[in-house]
């Protein structure tokens, strides 16, 4: 898995950052993609990447925005153009429906896949094998939600070492000891898979905040998190003005991150007032609370768990 930052920019692109976009590339675990948030001119900041809107089957919507919904219709549009069939969910806070559908009919768009919407509310909003989605309500004066994203522990390895150790010669026989079953060996020996298999591989979790100012609900989407996804359209200092904004410091992104005992964080949504030397100051000014910070600009790539 890995985040791709298609816009890191707040309210209005500027030259070096467009408005809010994310995707989570998770090509090796289920072949697709999910975006989050989707601000003007994302399918441009796509042709950039090495994203592909044909694996595109998710998209969540922090909040109504302009910044983070109006690039909507055109990658709509756009995917049906390139490959996109299969359905495609939006997840968002109730009126995304209407904006999403209005926008379509009147411009007389025409789709070659079906959008399920769905509307959420605090608590778990999707669950399979694989991942597990919770959302809560953040702070921004309409409503802006914070995605836990939560990967499903993997099963371990066989050991096939210790197998070998054991007398038990490399064939078929390993699928089943790999699905957990016993088997009757040629010298009368029953061995049990489970015995031979590793601790399972913890599932990441990836926490994901729309725009907020510092508030209590953000530390049980963030705690113990493996990356942690923070708004910081303000400098340290300047919290007053955060608060009357309803917007978040760099120093309040790091002292969440801090508390919630998470491997790292990445800051996001960056205001225009702040060029890209500014953009180191204000990365200097998180890892001074929390060392493991990292500032995305237009474009980077961050492997999760790395």
């Amino acid at each position: 898995m890995e985040l791709v930052f298609l816009g890191t920019g707040a309210g209005i692109p500027s030259r070096g950052r467009n408005v809010t976009s994310i995707a989570l590339s998770m090509l090796n675990e289920r072949n697709t993609i999910w975006l989050f948030d989707c601000g003007e001119a994302t399918q441009h900041q796509i042709m950039r990447s090495q994203i592909k809107l044909s694996k595109l089957e998710k998209i969540f919507i922090t909040h109504l925005h302009g910044d983070h919904i109006f690039g909507l219709p055109g990658l709509l549009s756009s995917r049906s153009f390139q490959g996109g069939e299969s359905d495609l969910t939006i997840y968002g806070p109730t009126g995304i429906a209407e904006y999403v559908e209005t926008s379509l009919r009147i411009s007389g768009t025409r789709l070659t896949y079906k959008i399920i919407f769905n509307e959420i509310e605090p608590g778990l909003i999707f669950e399979d094998k694989m991942f597990s989605i919770t959302v809560d309500e953040l702070d921004h004066g309409l409503r802006s939600f914070g995605y836990r994203i939560t990967e499903k522990d993997k099963q371990g390895a066989l050991n096939a070492d210790k197998l070998i150790d054991d007398g038990v010669e490399p064939g078929p026989i390993f699928q089943k000891l790999k699905n957990g079953e016993s088997v009757t060996l040629t010298d009368g020996r029953v061995i049990d898979g489970k015995d031979y298999i590793d601790e399972p591989q913890k599932g990441k979790i990836i926490s994901i905040f729309g725009d907020t100012k510092a508030t209590a609900s953000e530390l049980g989407l963030a705690l113990n998190a493996d990356v942690l996804v923070h708004e910081a359209t303000f400098e340290g200092g300047k919290e007053k003005l955060a608060g009357e904004y309803m917007h978040s410091t760099t120093i309040q992104a790091a002292t969440l991150a801090k508390k919630a005992n998470v491997k790292k964080l990445i800051l996001t949504h960056i205001s225009s007032r702040y060029d890209r030397e500014a953009s180191r100051e204000l990365l200097m000014e998180a890892q001074s609370v929390f060392e493991n910070t990292e500032i995305a600009y237009d474009l980077a790539v961050f492997p999760i768990g790395e």
